[in-house]
């Protein structure tokens, strides 16, 4: 059962870190997921909540968060209609209020040991903060096939040339100064798998370069990314943000959504 309500004054307190969960057809994981994050959270000297965002799920899922327990750790949903993680991801963002921000998979891959990393750095005067599979100190369970990995690497290469100095630009654990986040959601335009990408590059031009950190990361059984099905709409996602980056630095304006077909990016 998910944390019950210990009754203190933090249930109804404006919370100083709230938490984004992208969902589509996350019925299996997400009860176990929240299930983490809550007691993870119920466990921090603060108060903070957790928005699941209902990427048109044909499942459970928005029915697993509407009749989830009350808890100290409030849970709530919102609905997004714009398909693919990064459109889902942007609309949580949008909703949130509080000083501090992330968002995390449904799956909880990372371990939430390191939000108490991710926070405590904010709280220092970061402004992004984000996990690293590619840290040297991380510790990674990897079963992905062969063609995935080699996928990866093309990735990586590619994106390095939006990101300057960010080694692991699509793990899902990222953690933000709330004003930046909200403000960098507002002018994403990357609906799917690159959507990470883009956020990053307008951090860094904005003056808030993301500090990597170190996770323990597991490779979490139900990834819908397919090489075969996704690469295509991954390099042209890429291409649109290097075309949109340098119009916006040009003053040009660029439609204010680009809408993806196929919601990729859940891990």
């Amino acid at each position: 059962m998910p944390p019950s309500r210990r009754g203190d004054a933090r249930v109804s307190r404006t919370p100083l870190l709230e938490i984004v969960v992208p969902a589509y057809n996350e019925e299996r994981r997400l009860p176990g997921g929240l299930l983490q994050l809550c007691a993870k959270l119920a466990q921090m000297p603060f108060p903070a909540a957790v928005i699941v965002v209902d990427n048109n799920s044909t499942d459970t899922t928005a029915e697993i968060v509407k009749t989830w327990p009350e808890g100290e750790v409030p849970v709530r949903l919102i609905a997004c209609p714009v398909p693919g993680k990064g459109a889902a991801v942007r609309a949580g963002l949008l909703e949130t209020r509080a000083p501090l921000v992330g968002f995390c998979d449904a799956d909880m891959a990372t371990d939430l040991d390191a939000v108490d990393v991710a926070v405590g750095l904010l709280l220092s005067g970061e402004r992004v903060v984000i996990g690293s599979r590619a840290h040297t100190f991380s510790e990674v369970e990897n079963r992905h096939s062969r063609v995935r990995e080699l996928g990866a690497v093309g990735f990586r290469a590619l994106a390095s040339r939006l990101v300057r100095g960010v080694s692991d630009t699509q793990c899902g654990f990222k953690f933000f100064d709330g004003r930046l986040a909200r403000e960098v959601a507002a002018r994403m335009r990357t609906p799917g798998f690159a959507f990470d990408v883009e956020f990053l590059a307008r951090c860094a031009a904005l003056g808030s370069a993301a500090m990597e950190i170190p996770i323990q990361w597991h490779d979490m059984p139900g990834s819908r990314f397919s090489p075969a099905r996704h690469s295509a709409g991954i390099l042209l996602e890429l291409g649109g943000i290097w075309l949109r980056l340098r119009a916006e630095s040009r003053g040009v304006v660029r439609p204010a959504w680009e809408h993806a077909p196929d919601p990729v990016g859940y891990s």
